[in-house]
């Protein structure tokens, strides 16, 4: 859906400062072995629970409102930050990624997202939820890189947000256009 007033959108959990500090610090120390990768700024890094590409008023007003309960329901977590991989798993890699074990109740609370997501209007996603930190992407053909054992310790997991997203030349500007306290109160729809 591309038209009047639909907007780029995604849900996720954002990312403590220190654990974003530490990110960018392993992105300066894998720059040397990754080629031609495009990097993400670590300030603009978060945990994707449900991508919902172009969206309408109408359906992010619905969805907001499913997100509040769904956030309150699950309390703040920690969750460990450990291993690197690529995606796809098999040929030219295009995405680099950071890998997350989270607790069962931030895995409950990715699967009310997909379904407040699709009770918004919008398609079911097809593909299992894989948690991950995307910290860069290839634009062409690049040889597979060889990955360091990487554990960067646990990040406590706060604020669940439904974020808009621009694309730009110079990398995707993402804006907040709702938070939600994990485990906090529901707050009336504006």
């Amino acid at each position: 859906m591309s038209g009047s007033g639909s907007v780029r959108s995604f849900v996720a959990l954002e990312l403590d400062p220190p654990l974003r500090q530490g990110i960018g610090e392993l992105q300066k120390q894998l720059r040397p072995r990754l080629g031609d990768v495009r990097l993400v700024r670590p300030e603009g890094i978060h945990l994707t629970l449900r991508f919902l590409g172009e969206a309408a008023p109408s359906q992010l007003a619905t969805l907001q409102s499913a997100l509040a309960p769904a956030a309150a329901a699950c309390p703040p977590a920690e969750a460990r930050v450990a291993g690197a991989g690529t995606f796809p798993d098999r040929g030219s890699p295009r995405v680099l990624w950071l890998g997350l074990e989270l607790p069962e109740p931030v895995l409950l609370l990715q699967r009310a997202c997909e379904r407040a997501a699709r009770a918004a209007g919008f398609e079911p996603e097809l593909r299992p939820f894989r948690p991950h930190l995307t910290l860069g992407r290839w634009r062409d053909r690049a040889p597979r890189p060889e990955l360091p054992p990487v554990d960067l310790g646990t990040t406590r997991l706060t604020t669940l947000t439904l974020f808009r997203s621009e694309l730009r030349q110079e990398g995707a500007l993402y804006t907040p256009r709702a938070r939600f306290a994990l485990g906090g109160p529901v707050e009336p729809a504006r």
